[in-house]
């Protein structure tokens, strides 16, 4: 347990996060089967867990960030506010020169930064839980800010290896 103070409050970050067996499973259809084109993850609302979230076989990105952009999440009290996600989207982008194409299996970390501070909080300090747990991810983007979405600034990332 890590105690971190914001404002005059203190609030208490519990590292019981789990990550169901959904998520796992969810993740391995979009490695191996590849219908699968992304998957949203979530805290439950009860933060005890990360959960599938939705999945879908659409390629198109704009359709995926937009979701990403509406998430919600309550606080403490029950409030709902700008919410953290974390998200799987296989990018698949054209090499320079002609050399074809390649895809690439991408972690994103959304977490908003005008989001409440209890859910920016829980999702900074699951993440690793559930990167670990899904083996083959090939880059992974941490974004705060809608731009870092941006379908063109993720590709560029994901290509150069970052």
């Amino acid at each position: 347990m890590r105690r971190t103070s914001s404002d005059s409050s203190t609030l208490t970050v519990h590292r019981s996060v789990s990550v169901s067996p959904e998520c796992i499973q969810a993740f391995n259809e979009l490695k191996l089967g590849k219908s699968t084109k992304w998957i949203i993850y979530k805290i439950s609302d009860d933060w005890k867990e990360i959960v599938v979230e939705e999945k879908s076989t659409s390629p198109d990105y704009n359709a995926f960030r937009e979701k990403l952009l509406a998430a919600k999440s309550k606080d403490r009290k029950g409030k709902e506010g700008m919410g953290g996600r974390y998200a799987v989207f296989d990018v698949e982008y054209e090499l320079e020169g002609g050399e074809g194409s390649r895809s690439k299996i991408t972690f994103i970390a959304w977490c908003p930064d005008d989001a409440p501070t209890y859910p920016r909080m829980m999702y900074s300090s699951s993440k690793d839980a559930l990167k670990r747990a899904l083996n083959g991810l090939a880059a992974e983007i941490q974004a705060n800010d809608p731009d870092d979405i941006e379908f063109e600034n993720v590709k560029s990332r994901v290509s150069k290896g970052r």
